[in-house]
Parts: C-alpha cells; structure tokens; sequence
C-alpha cells in the first residue's frame, strides 16, 4: 500500500464506481444528445434516446465513435459546450488527412490535471520531489498534462520540453531532478547518452520515470531502469480522451488503473465489435463521462489490449489495462502473417541489442520483403564481415522463430539511425498497398 492523491476515490468500492459510472453516463448521454447534432443523430439512427442508457449496463446500445467521425467534425463540430466556455484546445500529430483538435473547460483540464497528479503519486511522487517534463509542450498533450498534475501534487516542476539533451542531463543532475516524464525511447536515448558521459546509475538522482505515447516492451523497461537507476512506470492517454492520466501504472508495475470516475473502458473484438469479458484480447474502447466540451462515446482506440478486475496490490480498485500489445492499425501484415514492432523490438532487446531500429517493408515483384536495420552499441561494434554475418544470421533465426517468417537484418553503426527525441519512427512501410 502506498499513498494516494485522492484516496476515496481511487480505493472505491466495485459497487461505489458503478454507481458513480451509472450516472455519469446517463448524464453525459443526454448532454451530448442535447449538444452535439452528430450524436443526437447518430442515436437516433441507432434508434435511441437519452432515456435509454440508464448506466453501465447500456454502454453496448451506444453507437461507436471512430477517428474518422473526428476527422469529418474538423474541427468543432463535436465541441458540447458553448466555444466561449472553452479554454484551451491541444491537438494530436495528425498521421493521416486532418489533425484531431481536443476542446477543454477548465473544469476539464482541472480534472484532467487530477489524473495526471495520481499517476505522479502512484510512482511516490510527492511535493518533496523534483519533477522534470521532457515531453512535448504546446499541441501536443504530453508536457500540459504532466506539468498540471506535478503542480498539483506540489513537486518542484521543471518544464523542460523535449530535445536539447545536454540541457536535460545538466538539470537532472543541477537540480537533482528525482521523476522524469518523458517517452521511452527518449529515455533510453537519456540514458544512453549518460552512460557514455561516464555516469553510473548510482549517481544519477532519478529515482522514477513515468514513461508513454509510445509502445514499449518488458525488455525495454529492463533496460532503461538498468540504465538510469529507476523504477520505469507506464502511462496512457489519447488527446481524444483529454491526453496522459488516462490510465497509469502503480508500484505493483503490472497493468495500468483505468481512472473509472472519468471514463468507463471496454474491450470490444475489433472484427465484430461485440463485447469481450475480462481476460480476453481486443480493441480497447473509451467512453469519457466527466469531459464537458469534447466528450466521446464508446471511442475506438485501436489499441490492443487485456482489461483484469483482479485484486491489486497497491490497494486501488480501478480496473486495470494491460500495455497496448499493439494496435489493430498500426499491426503490419507481411506475406499474411501480422506483425508488430513491439515483437520485433523484443527479440533485438533479449539478443543483447538496444531498441534503436527500423523497419523497412516494401513489395518485390509482389512479395512483401521485411528489412530490419538493428544498431550495434558501442561495446560490442566490429567491422568485422565475418563477425557481423554471423551476427547478422543469429538474429535472422531469433526474429524467425518469434515472428513466423524471415526479415532481412542489417546490422549498422552505433548512432547511425536518426534519433526522434520524441517519438521514434520505428516503420517505413514503402508497399503502394
């Protein structure tokens, strides 16, 4: 048991969430129904009315929400409230066609903020401690979010923003820098470029990292806690929800609690949309019932994902999310077969490699060819041909038996792959598909 930001609720009972769920989706379907055209539509068409969805037992009625519902309400058209309520707008990197604009209150950043500080306090965070934000500030909800919750929990908050290393380190260790938030393949990248400034784990001052917007592996959490010295903790979030805060990992560091009181999660099979029960893989879906100017019904994330009403043992009762295991979007599916990166990522990190790679993929005379650029460290780089090809070849066996067909490997210099300091572009996908 650890301590908590607000206890009462993030220790409720099964039945007080229920109750809290219950009404808070009744009251948000109606507020939409009144607020928004496309869903009083949308309801309609699904022939249903504010009166029907009583509570959490309803949430199957609903209609789903899809990125390209947001994309064709660019870019208020889902705003429920007055626009002179709203306050502030963040907005996603936009991969495809037109950006996600998020609208706020500032009802809605402050509780957004809330979860943001739970998820701070979960990893031991207190106002004792210095917490340095090295995710994106401005559009992106990453530095907002996190910067609004360390204030909140009463930390000493230093709002560095992502990139310009040398800045970051000096901090750290200027300021003795105790939770760092930033993503996880920024992180390796910190630690890595502190291991070569000669620095040890033991003399770093971090003691804690909240790391997300990104997938990551078990492997990979191993390897940046070795690194820098800490606990690694993940946190989830979509800017379509309100951003990180979503769901965060306690000490127990086994699956994400679903912050219940403000959005009620499901997993859905992404082929037919039916419900799944705990325990069972499938497309995660959000509902947001305390977001007043863009609430979204029944989301579809298409993360991948295990949801588990186990009992935990950090004393919190919200239900748990496991990492994303994947995306239903982003799953590449070559000569038939699906696969991830995160497989991929994986293998290189229990062959003794560091998770800086590409993934080239591309269609020769119409077979799909999978080319994976893997970096050697420093310890371990050799221009030796004999040496790399049989290198080259153990890994070719490793990816084979994980993944069920041959990629390519080609093995490169040490800092050779250009480096994202936010997130990493781990796919190139060149099929005219």
């Amino acid at each position: 048991m650890g301590a908590y930001f607000q206890e009462e609720i993030e220790c409720a009972s099964a039945g007080k969430i229920k109750q809290m769920q219950d009404e808070r989706l009744a009251a948000q379907v109606k507020h939409v129904w009144d607020n928004v055209p496309f869903y009083r539509k949308k309801l309609e068409e699904a022939g249903i009315k504010p009166e029907d969805i009583k509570g959490r037992d309803d949430l199957h009625k609903l209609p789903f929400t899809t990125k390209a519902d947001l994309r064709d309400n660019y870019p208020d058209k889902l705003v429920a409230v007055p626009l002179d309520d709203c306050v502030r707008i963040q907005s996603t990197s936009g991969t495809t066609g037109k950006r996600v604009v998020a609208y706020y209150t500032k009802e809605d950043i402050d509780l957004w903020e809330d979860c943001c500080a739970r998820a701070i306090v979960a990893v031991g965070g207190s106002k004792k401690d210095v917490c340095q934000v090295s995710y994106g500030y401005g559009l992106f909800t990453g530095g907002p979010g996190l910067n609004g919750g360390s204030h909140k929990v009463g930390c000493l908050t230093v709002p560095t923003s992502s990139g310009n290393t040398d800045r970051q380190i000096m901090f750290i260790n200027d300021l003795k820098t105790t939770i760092l938030c930033c993503t996880p393949s920024y992180a390796a990248y910190l630690g890595e470029s502190m291991k070569e400034m000669g620095m040890k784990p033991d003399e770093i001052p971090l003691k804690a990292g909240i790391f997300g917007a990104e997938a990551w592996s078990e492997e990979m959490r191993n390897d940046i806690q070795k690194t820098l010295g800490i606990k690694a903790y993940d946190i989830y979030g979509l800017t379509e929800l309100s951003g990180p805060g979503v769901a965060f990992e306690c000490s127990e560091q086994k699956g994400m609690h679903v912050n219940e009181d403000h959005f009620i999660a499901e997993v859905v099979d992404p082929e037919t949309g039916e419900p799944l029960p705990d325990g069972e893989k499938g497309e995660l879906i959000f509902t947001s019932i305390t977001k007043k100017a863009f609430p979204l019904l029944r989301y579809r994330t298409r993360d991948i994902c295990i949801l588990s009403h186990e009992k935990c043992g950090c004393g919190r009762t919200h239900v748990k999310m496991t990492k994303p295991l994947g995306r239903t979007d982003d799953m590449l599916i070559i000569r038939g077969v699906n696969v991830f990166p995160s497989q991929i990522e994986t293998v290189l990190l229990k062959e003794g490699y560091q998770a800086n790679y590409q993934i080239i993929v591309d269609r020769v005379n119409n077979t799909d060819t999978l080319d994976v650029h893997v970096e050697m460290t420093p310890e371990v780089f050799t221009d030796n041909v004999g040496e790399i090809s049989r290198r080259q070849n153990e890994l070719v066996a490793a990816l084979r038996s994980m993944l069920g067909i041959k990629a390519n490997v080609t093995l490169v210099a040490p800092k050779s792959i250009i480096r994202s300091e936010g997130k990493a572009v781990r796919v190139i996908d060149n099929r005219k598909i």
